[in-house]
């Protein structure tokens, strides 16, 4: 009997896809994300491509003194740094990453840290000058409240420390 593997939704950047505003990818070398592929375990998703955005794109920052939360109630908005709002396009995507998770079973991610979607611990602060301050992006919320393990891609090892608990009995 093939047991079924648990599911690990990964940013598609790190895995190398060009999806990134630049149009570049940011692979990671981890030989724990190697291994999850070769076992079929990874599902791919970029949040910014999945709402709607093209690639490359503008880059985009949560304004200044906003959180994911206050994002999410309404309170604070994803911008571009011309001002284009991009807010929907960022919850859409957001949501999304949610229904991949429940449609895979997936109870652990492992995404890009600073970006406005899938910061973990670190976004940019909406300056647009490269700093990043403490806080996470509007997936990374939301799949937390969801009840998904969120872990950036400095923190592999840590998913995997949890992916084992998580099969052991």
């Amino acid at each position: 009997m093939v047991k079924n593997l648990e599911k690990i939704l990964v940013s598609a950047c790190l895995l190398g896809q060009r999806v990134r505003y630049d149009g570049a990818g940011k692979a990671t070398a981890h030989a724990e994300v190697a291994r999850w592929r070769a076992e079929g375990r990874l599902v791919s998703y970029c949040p910014e491509v999945a709402g709607g955005l093209p690639v490359p794109r503008p880059p985009a920052e949560i304004e200044a003194g906003g959180t994911a939360a206050a994002v999410l109630d309404g309170s604070a908005r994803i911008i571009t740094p011309a001002g284009a709002d991009v807010t929907e396009v960022f919850l859409a995507g957001a949501h999304g990453a949610v229904r991949a998770a429940r449609r895979h079973g997936t109870r652990i991610a492992v995404l890009k840290e600073g970006s406005p979607s899938c910061g973990v611990h670190r976004v940019h602060d909406g300056t647009f000058s490269g700093t990043t301050i403490d806080g996470s992006g509007v997936t990374a919320h939301l799949l937390r409240a969801a009840g998904v393990a969120v872990f950036s891609e400095s923190e592999i090892d840590a998913a995997a420390a949890h992916l084992a608990a998580l099969a052991s009995p």
